[in-house]
């Protein structure tokens, strides 16, 4: 079985702690509001009452933007490449403006927009230490990036997702919160708008995020070469979702390992595309040649078609999910089942020394 193991992931973990290190000493020691003595990158600081926008719009390539606390009742239009926007330990709350929204990204109800054009993609963006709360639709939307990062964003009580990436490749996103918002708390697609084949994330990451209180925690949809490892999924009405169709290339050659994905039990509604949901842990649906591996999923318990702690589910369009190895999990006190294979068409998926106790069919524990 040819599984692909990410190999991009230890590198993309040494460039975190790398370029963490490296931006906090430039940031702790660069004088606010002016260029350095002996570097064109400056820091442009924003007070509360000030204009984040206008500060972004006056920003250069290298420029860092940084949001003192308090809040700011705007959204915020990224569209330009190598620029940071940060604000100091998530005391910077981006909010909805009172009156109507000045950009295009407030005109679409969300909060900060990251936005590449018919130019090509937008490169190197970094989102830090940022609050963004309470808007329509999504709390951070990002479309057509590369090298986009968010460290330590806290994204709440959106209407939509908390964090949402389209079009989007080589991603990093560590160490950020996502709760109590109407859909995916972090949704990663190919494109929305549009049917298609899977798009190569070219090794996107998401490790150590915290997901609680939102629809599902995390979704992949139409993705490949994929991470997501090390995050903590609770109290979610689904945990982590790996969705596919039958486009081509077909979704997978992604790993989902070393999460903590647990009682995921809140009740949400069925929509036009998906049953209800309530107990769900890690659900695969039309995806191939993916690494399910090392995680501690527990106590998901639901009665809808897609309860279970780890779910093959066939996709809605009959796509089935292919060499998919769910291997060394430790899958406890979910229901109806630990592990269940619900797409019996699926061809050459293994279930490999798991800790659990009740599979349907009966057989895939051990």
């Amino acid at each position: 079985m040819a599984l692909r193991q990410m190999p991009h992931g230890a590198r993309r973990m040494t460039y975190l702690g790398c370029a963490t290190a490296v931006l906090a000493g430039t940031l702790v020691t660069a004088p606010p509001s002016r260029a350095t003595a002996d570097r064109d990158d400056r820091v442009l600081v924003v007070r509360p009452g000030e204009s984040v926008q206008r500060a972004v719009d006056a920003a250069r390539p290298g420029d860092t933007v940084v949001l003192l606390p308090g809040v700011y009742r705007e959204s915020v239009l990224i569209n330009k490449s190598h620029l940071m926007l940060r604000g100091t330990d998530g005391e910077a709350v981006l909010a909805p403006p009172a009156t109507q929204a000045e950009n295009a990204c407030g005109q679409t109800g969300d909060g900060i927009c990251v936005t590449g054009g018919p130019g090509g993609p937008l490169t190197d963006v970094h989102l830090r230490s940022l609050t963004v709360e309470g808007f329509r639709r999504n709390g951070v939307w990002a479309s057509g990036t590369e090298g986009l990062t968010l460290h330590h964003v806290t994204a709440r009580h959106n209407g939509q997702w908390g964090i949402g990436l389209e079009k989007s490749v080589h991603s990093l996103l560590h160490d950020n919160i996502a709760s109590e918002n109407g859909d995916a708390g972090i949704f990663l697609a190919n494109v929305v708008a549009e049917e298609g084949g899977a798009l190569d994330t070219r090794g996107t990451v998401l490790v150590e995020n915290r997901l609680g209180g939102n629809r599902i925690g995390i979704t992949a949809r139409r993705l490949r070469n994929l991470l997501i490892a090390h995050n903590t999924v609770v109290g979610n009405c689904a945990g982590v979702f790996v969705v596919g169709d039958e486009g081509h290339p077909k979704a997978g050659a992604l790993t989902v390992r070393d999460n903590e994905v647990s009682r995921n039990n809140k009740f949400c509604p069925a929509t036009k595309r998906l049953a209800f949901l309530q107990g769900s842990g890690v659900v695969l649906t039309g995806t191939e040649d993916s690494l399910v591996q090392h995680n501690l999923i527990r106590d998901n318990v639901g009665n809808s078609p897609l309860s279970g702690g780890v779910v093959l589910f066939p996709s809605f369009v009959k796509a089935t999910n292919d060499r998919n190895l769910i291997s060394d999990n430790v899958v406890l006190r979910n229901a109806p089942a630990d592990l269940i294979n619900a797409d019996p068409t699926g061809q050459r998926n293994v279930f490999l020394r798991n800790t659990c106790r009740t599979s349907k069919p009966p057989g895939l524990c051990g």
